[in-house]
């Protein structure tokens, strides 16, 4: 018996020096590994030829090919495009990869091709020292990392979406992404800021000159002279090689291919501050309100949402974007009837100020039917409104006015989407 167990706990050792290698002694093992790895260690550094036959870049990473999200374009009745709407409803966490952010083209203009070592930024105006920074001169000062949403003042606004029924049709013009470059007020300091400004004029380079007034109280705090976006330069069609960011303004304000930043001691009341970006209110008899640039508390269930389904009655989970232009969002709370009562969504940290932040809500669901609501709260204590609430706070009749007027800057309502009892999710505003 002794002589059976002897045996076999030799066999048992051999084989698994044979699959350890562990037998051999050290050397033996360490020159046998080094010639199985020969032919693996790299002799030079070549992305000449970094793409296979199956389409894998080495030298520029893509998607799985099962992954289809999309942006989809929005375009007039005569077929000019005005932009791109991000798939809001496919995306998880909050930042929003580059490759899907929303376009907004203000004049139905290619993005202009700009070689960043012919680029400059002028810096002029009500300053004590005229500046022209090359691009590699605004890196080299003192840089953050930030991160913001930006939305176009027309996002959920019925002019663009009466006809819609999706998360991205309604509401996909609006991103979030880490935004790297140099604080406005850092450049502004340089060159000396005279007592009499009080706006700046921001231009870009694009081909129609696309200007906006800022106003210097905003310049000073927290905008950025921005090169990077999600860890690399900022893409062509978001305003390469600088833009700027304003956070929590109306994506009108930050202006793409910055090249000139003028200090002035009043508004230059330019195109888009007196007509196309203006908020209209009743309350004003028939008069529009200027320079309203901040949004209110935002949020909207991504899923379910608008155009998906529900498989069969059980465990879901509610979950969607949240963000203020005030700050940060403080609080959330999901309603599956309609708003009759609300109960607190879990945020998930950390929720950045003037940011995409994530919410989330486990929901059983019987089967019957519902009517899924969100409602922000920011941590100034503004309360996203409904859209009953919206018309009375600027005077409006009611909800049917938005539909007859067709546009309205600013458009924070709680978006309801209404189950059916076959799962399917519509806009419950159609």
């Amino acid at each position: 018996m002794d002589s059976e167990k002897t045996n076999s706990r030799r066999q048992f050792l051999a084989k698994g020096a044979a699959f350890t290698g562990l037998a051999l002694p050290f050397g033996a093992a360490k020159a046998q590994f080094g010639a199985e790895m020969e032919g693996l260690h790299p002799r030079r550094y070549d992305v000449v030829n970094a793409t296979d036959e199956r389409g894998f870049s080495l030298a520029y990473g893509s998607r799985a090919k099962f992954e289809t999200p999309q942006r989809i374009a929005s375009t007039t009745a005569n077929g000019a495009v005005l932009g791109a709407y991000t798939p809001l409803q496919d995306l998880d966490g909050i930042i929003t990869p580059s490759s899907l952010h929303f376009i907004a083209l203000h004049y139905a203009d290619a993005p202009p091709i700009i070689d960043p070592r012919e680029h400059r930024l002028l810096i002029h105006g009500l300053v004590d020292r005229p500046l022209e920074f090359t691009v590699d001169e605004v890196k080299k000062f003192p840089s953050v990392n930030r991160v913001h949403f930006l939305e176009c003042a027309g996002n959920s606004a019925p002019l663009f979406h009466e006809d819609a029924r999706t998360a991205q049709t309604i509401h996909g013009w609006t991103s979030c992404s880490m935004w790297s470059g140099v604080l406005l007020s850092t450049l502004l300091q340089q060159a000396g800021v005279q007592k009499k400004a009080r706006w700046i004029l921001a231009e870009g380079a694009d081909g129609a000159k696309h200007t906006f007034s800022i106003p210097l109280e905003k310049a000073m705090d927290d905008c950025i002279v921005a090169y990077g976006q999600n860890g690399e330069a900022v893409r062509p069609e978001q305003g390469y090689p600088l833009r700027l960011i304003v956070p929590g303004f109306i994506g009108v304000a930050n202006v793409k291919y910055l090249r000139r930043l003028k200090l002035v001691d009043e508004p230059h009341m330019t195109r888009w501050e007196t007509t196309g970006y203006v908020t209209a209110r009743p309350n004003l008899r028939g008069k529009a309100l200027w320079f309203d640039h901040e949004w209110g508390p935002k949020s909207v269930i991504t899923r379910p949402s608008g155009g998906q389904r529900l498989e069969a009655p059980g465990y879901h989970q509610i979950t969607g974007l949240a963000w203020s232009g005030a700050g940060s969002v403080r609080r959330v709370e999901i309603s599956t009837n309609g708003g009759r009562t609300w109960k607190d969504a879990e945020v998930e940290g950390p929720a950045y100020r003037k940011a995409h932040t994530r919410f989330r809500m486990d929901w059983r669901w019987k089967g019957g039917g519902a009517e899924l609501q969100s409602r922000c709260t920011d941590d100034l204590g503004n309360v996203q409104p409904t859209q009953a609430e919206l018309a009375q706070l600027i005077g409006a009749p009611g909800p049917e006015w938005f539909k007859k007027t067709g546009i309205i800057i600013h458009d924070n309502h709680i978006q309801p989407w209404r189950v059916d009892r076959d799962g399917t999710v519509h806009n419950a505003l159609l």
